[in-house]
């Protein structure tokens, strides 16, 4: 660039520090970028607040965190940082419909890794805390893992049941008994949603899952989760499960108009 004799614009400045210092932490709270930059949380509030309005930066429901907004030609499928972005206050939304708390989980090889949640609106639900990001649930057991097994491609199912099939661990097993498997795909295809399998307590909760589908993928799945005394599976999908498809649908929607939809070598859609 040419040299020019003019001053830069220290506020300019100020923000491009605060956008540095996001990308290169990834994730930082209000304290961590005061810290890092020196800047005064009050300045900071100014510039991550602006920032925000103009789709640089958002904050993550789960801890207040605040990131750097991704830019769609960056962003693969299976990105969760995206997909979290994009997700975020529609999460928030559900669960102030249905009080409930909501969990964004993503695929892994043989786990389902949860990278968004929230805390519950209902008063008496805060006992039992939600599980945190980084969470894995098992695929066979957890509802996302079989909303996201029952609704992905048939090579992505195959291969994750081979995963799981090579290492002996509780829940495993299923993935050996092409019965079992068969009743677990055809009732949640039939129902839409899944359901947690009941021997599944770690928490004292449940869970009702749908997946996030994208031209033929399945990019992640939301759930709403709840103590699981205060109401059976059936009561809560009769009651919630039109909101939660809502969500889907509004998250799906979202990642459709950021992501343009791709093709084979050959210019094939795939």
């Amino acid at each position: 660039m040419r040299q020019y004799q003019v001053k830069t614009i220290s506020s300019l400045e100020r923000g491009l520090q605060v956008l540095k210092a996001l990308e290169a932490m990834r994730a930082a709270s209000l304290h961590d970028l005061h810290q890092v930059t020196g800047i005064p949380k009050a300045t900071l509030i100014r510039i991550l607040h602006t920032c925000n309005q103009e789709g640089l930066v958002w904050q993550r429901l789960a801890d207040g965190a605040f990131v750097a907004s991704l830019r769609p030609q960056r962003a693969p499928y299976n990105d969760a940082e995206w997909l979290g972005e994009l997700a975020s206050s529609v999460l928030e939304e559900l669960c102030e419909r249905v009080m409930w708390p909501s969990v964004l989980t993503v695929p892994r090889l043989d786990y389902m890794e949860t990278i968004d949640t929230n805390s519950p609106k209902a008063y008496f639900d805060e006992v039992v805390p939600v599980a945190p990001i980084g969470f894995r649930s098992h695929m066979l057991l957890g509802a996302s893992g079989r909303a996201y097994i029952a609704f992905c491609a048939e090579r992505e199912r195959e291969a994750v049941l081979r995963r799981l099939r090579e290492h002996d661990a509780p829940g495993n097993a299923y993935a050996h008994d092409p019965g079992w498997l068969r009743r677990l795909l055809a009732t949640t295809r039939s129902r839409g949603y899944s359901v947690r399998a009941p021997e599944y307590d770690f928490d004292g909760r449940n869970s009702i899952a749908v997946p996030i589908r994208l031209h033929g993928e399945v990019l992640g799945c939301v759930n709403v989760t709840w103590r699981k005394t205060v109401m059976s599976a059936q009561e809560v999908a009769r009651r919630h499960l039109d909101d939660l498809r809502a969500a889907v649908h509004r998250i799906e929607e979202r990642a459709s108009a950021a992501v343009p939809q791709r093709h084979g070598p050959g210019g094939d859609e795939i």
